[in-house]
């Protein structure tokens, strides 16, 4: 072998040992003679395990993936998989599936391959940007609706006011106005923050601090949360730069997350705020480079959400709180969702909740006074 094609074979080594993506190859009988480093970690079956076996009888639990492998060794085509096939390993993970013929120089069939790519992180951002739409749709139906409440609502209260002002400071009835005004107003509380959903807002972007945001917030809730002894730690990256944002919509945001936080731990419980760069993801902006993503996570040691809660924690009006109105978390994913973000909600497996917020770092264009983007 000439050192040329020797430095070749050494290099496709490095590949199939370093690629992301689960490399498996099959000889034309189905029996596996190539199990790269990420399909041991996809599936949880080491390569001693793996060579030299069946790949039918191995991976008999894995149908989907058994009829790619058996079709493509049989009839000699390629044959793809992106939606359906979940591996069941360790950590259960969707994959993209691609299964191909093995062709020698002169075209004869030597074996299968087949390639397998993690799913994980596309699903999760499927999921946000569905929310995200179900948001802008659920915001458009709520401003006709509020528009056609708020109305009659100040109709109600101006009469409930007359009929005050008309009884007797000791008048048994005077109580059924001041209800009446109360409920009013609780109502228009209601439809404000349903406003809030569908009317748009011009964002006031200038560089924010992110980071002093989030110690000003866990300053002043120390000092609401003190009776109850919660404790706060707070670990912060002190190099994340200031990012262009409106201050106003992620104090709101970060506010309401972790007053949720607080309320969710119980008594002596913790409450962890941790920043830092995300380092393994980028987001594309119209018109720019990929910039990257500024992680803020906010967990607490509560009860955590079971599963059927989790499906609907972002519908409007759904709430687990008593007197809550429903509508804080769908305020704050459209706050994300505005700055190009993402927001996630992840049980603990022991116990507590992580909140991870994930917003663009940009930075002010040098030589630019503007903080337009």
């Amino acid at each position: 072998m000439s050192q040329n094609a020797s430095d070749t074979t050494s290099l496709y080594g490095m590949v199939l040992e370093n690629i992301e993506d689960a490399v498996i190859a099959l000889d034309q009988e189905g029996r596996i003679n190539l199990f790269n480093p990420a399909a041991q970690t996809y599936t949880g079956i080491s390569e001693k395990q793996s060579l030299g076996r069946l790949f039918s009888e191995l991976f008999s639990h894995q149908q989907n993936l058994c009829y790619l492998a058996q079709t493509t060794l049989s009839e000699g085509r390629s044959i793809s998989d992106h939606e359906n096939v979940k591996l069941r390993g360790v950590s259960p993970r969707p994959v993209s599936a691609t299964a191909s013929p093995l062709l020698t120089a002169d075209g004869q069939q030597q074996g299968a391959v087949l390639i397998l790519r993690d799913l994980t992180q596309v699903r999760k951002l499927e999921a946000a940007v569905q929310r995200a739409d179900q948001m802008a749709m659920v915001g458009t139906m709520s401003a006709g609706l509020a528009h056609e409440v708020k109305n009659p609502l100040g109709g109600i209260k101006g009469a409930a006011q007359l009929l005050q002002m008309e009884l007797q400071d000791n008048s048994e009835l005077g109580e059924y106005p001041r209800v009446m005004i109360r409920e009013v107003d609780r109502i228009n509380a209601i439809i404000e923050e349903l406003l809030d959903l569908a009317k748009p807002r011009t964002p006031k972007i200038e560089p924010v601090n992110i980071n002093q945001i989030l110690d000003e917030i866990m300053l002043l809730q120390k000092q609401t949360l003190s009776e109850r002894e919660i404790r706060f730690q707070l670990n912060l990256d002190p190099s994340i730069p200031p990012t262009l944002a409106d201050r106003d919509l992620l104090i709101r945001l970060f506010l309401n997350l972790i007053k949720n936080a607080g309320e969710a731990a119980p008594v002596g419980g913790t409450i962890r705020v941790e920043s830092r760069i995300d380092s393994e993801y980028q987001v594309n902006r119209s018109g720019s480079r990929a910039v990257p993503l500024i992680l803020i996570t906010i967990h607490d040691d509560g009860p955590g959400i079971s599963a059927k809660e989790l499906e609907r924690i972002f519908t409007p009006f759904y709430t687990t709180k008593t007197g809550g109105s429903g509508l804080g978390l769908a305020i704050c994913q459209k706050i994300v969702t505005d700055h190009g973000g993402f927001l996630k909600i992840m049980p603990h497996p022991v116990k507590g909740t992580s909140v991870k917020v994930s917003l663009p770092l940009i930075r002010k264009p040098a030589g630019h006074l503007s903080a337009d983007t």
